[in-house]
């Protein structure tokens, strides 16, 4: 009877090892959160008043515009870089993106071709304040918002399509929705969320943010709007994803402010783009 039970727990193993995920950045849906303490070992550093404008947490719409240091510096020519546009599309060969964030992109369709959604593109993404201007001037303010107070001045937004179908239909609009968490990007403006977010269900416009932050934002499913107020009113939250432990601190800050970051290990810090910073860390 033991051999038995043996043998079909290795059939359960091979069979995992083999059917199962065995790609390093995907993620299962496994999200703990807990509104407990943080990093046991930390020291104090001073943080300026302009850490509120760089990161990418940075929330971006009519009240809360575009500030110039708050572009990413690392944007490219996608067609330039075929490196960054291996496994998806482009619409032309004026698309502009971060250099780091067409890499986690990249990675995400990667995930995606598992699951047999291979039809990717992009449309839209990294648009100079110029660019956005005149898209409003010539498209309108239904089509297009205001220079400064798009996600697209940003660099970290980007708008993908399929050549199969429309998004709202195709089957990479609906593993964007169910998956894309998994990768640290958010449908940054979702079904049921208009309220929230001024802006109409969009379900070709994804955002990074990273994780853990697109974890807590799907596990509660929360807008941007939301998520950071939620960080402010909680100050210090510990995400758990598929095992690895994650510290989020929230700190207000007014001109240079003092704040604890960990002793050992890498952190880095968000400004939210209204008024505090968000330092995330792996435990």
């Amino acid at each position: 009877m033991k051999k038995w039970v043996l043998l079909l727990l290795l059939v359960l193993i091979g069979f995992g090892y083999f059917y199962g995920d065995k790609t390093s950045p995907i993620l299962h849906d496994k999200v703990k959160i807990e509104e407990k303490e943080g990093f046991r070992n930390t020291e104090k550093i001073e943080v300026g008043k302009e850490r509120i404008y760089e990161g990418e947490l940075l929330l971006v719409n009519e009240q809360y515009p575009v500030h110039e240091e708050s572009v990413r510096q690392d944007i490219v020519e996608l067609f330039n870089h075929p490196e960054l546009t291996k496994n998806y599309g482009l619409l032309n060969n004026d698309i502009k993106l971060s250099a780091a964030l067409a890499e986690d992109f990249s990675s995400m369709v990667q995930a995606a071709e598992q699951d047999g959604v291979n039809h990717f593109l992009i449309s839209s993404g990294y648009r100079g304040f110029e660019e956005q201007n005149r898209l409003y001037q010539d498209m309108g303010a239904d089509y297009a918002l205001p220079a400064g107070k798009s996600e697209h001045n940003l660099g970290l937004s980007l708008d993908v399509g399929s050549t199969e179908a429309e998004m709202r239909i195709a089957e990479e609009g609906r593993w964007i929705e169910k998956n894309a968490w998994k990768h640290g990007f958010i449908l940054r403006y979702p079904k049921n969320k208009t309220a929230v977010t001024g802006i109409s269900y969009e379900p070709w416009h994804i955002r990074y943010v990273g994780l853990p932050h697109s974890a807590v934002m799907h596990d509660k499913n929360l807008a941007l709007e939301e998520y950071l107020k939620y960080l402010k009113q909680e100050e210090k939250i510990t995400v758990e994803v598929d095992g690895k432990t994650y510290v989020v601190c929230y700190y207000p800050i007014s001109e240079t402010t003092t704040i604890e970051v960990p002793v050992d290990g890498d952190y880095s810090i968000s400004g939210d783009n209204i008024g505090g910073v968000i330092v995330t860390s792996e435990k």
